[in-house]
C-alpha cells in the first residue's frame, strides 16, 4: 500500500472520529482490527475486532460533547504509519472523583497505524 493511501484512511478515520461518525469510523477499519490506548505507558483499553471496536466507540462517544484530533506530524514505515497527535475534548458528563462536565482535557500523544488489505488493521494510542 502506498503513503498516498495510507494517508487518505488515517485521514478518513480521523475525520470520522472528530464527527462522532461511527459507520465512517469503521469504513477504514478491518473486521479483525485490533485498538490498544495506553496512557502513562499503561493500557487503559482495549478492543479486538470489528464488534468490539464499534461497542467501545459506542461507549465512549457520550463521554464528550465536542472531541478534536489534529495530526501535527505523520511519518511512513513498510508497513504503517504513526502520527503526533494534539487532542482537545470538552467533558459531556462528570468523571467520578475526577473532571467535571463542560470541563477541557488537552492532550498530545502518538497514534500507530497498522494496515493489512487495504484498511487500518491496528491502531495504537498513546498519551
Amino acid at each position: 500500500m502506498d503513503e498516498s493511501t495510507k494517508r487518505d484512511l488515517i485521514e478518513r478515520y480521523i475525520a470520522a472520529y472528530n464527527h462522532f461518525d461511527i459507520d465512517g469510523m469503521l469504513a477504514v477499519l478491518a473486521p479483525d482490527v485490533v485498538f490498544e490506548n495506553y496512557s502513562g505507558g499503561e493500557l487503559t483499553t482495549s478492543a479486538v475486532g470489528i464488534d468490539e471496536f464499534r461497542q467501545l466507540a459506542e461507549h465512549t462517544k457520550g463521554f464528550f460533547s465536542e472531541r478534536v484530533q489534529r495530526i501535527t506530524s505523520l511519518t511512513f514505515s513498510q508497513g504503517g504509519a504513526t502520527a503526533e497527535i494534539d487532542y482537545h475534548g470538552r467533558l459531556a458528563e462528570d468523571i467520578p472523583g475526577g473532571l467535571k462536565a463542560g470541563s477541557i482535557l488537552e492532550l498530545n500523544g502518538e497514534t500507530e497505524f497498522t494496515f493489512g488489505s487495504e484498511r487500518i488493521s491496528k491502531i495504537v494510542d498513546r498519551s
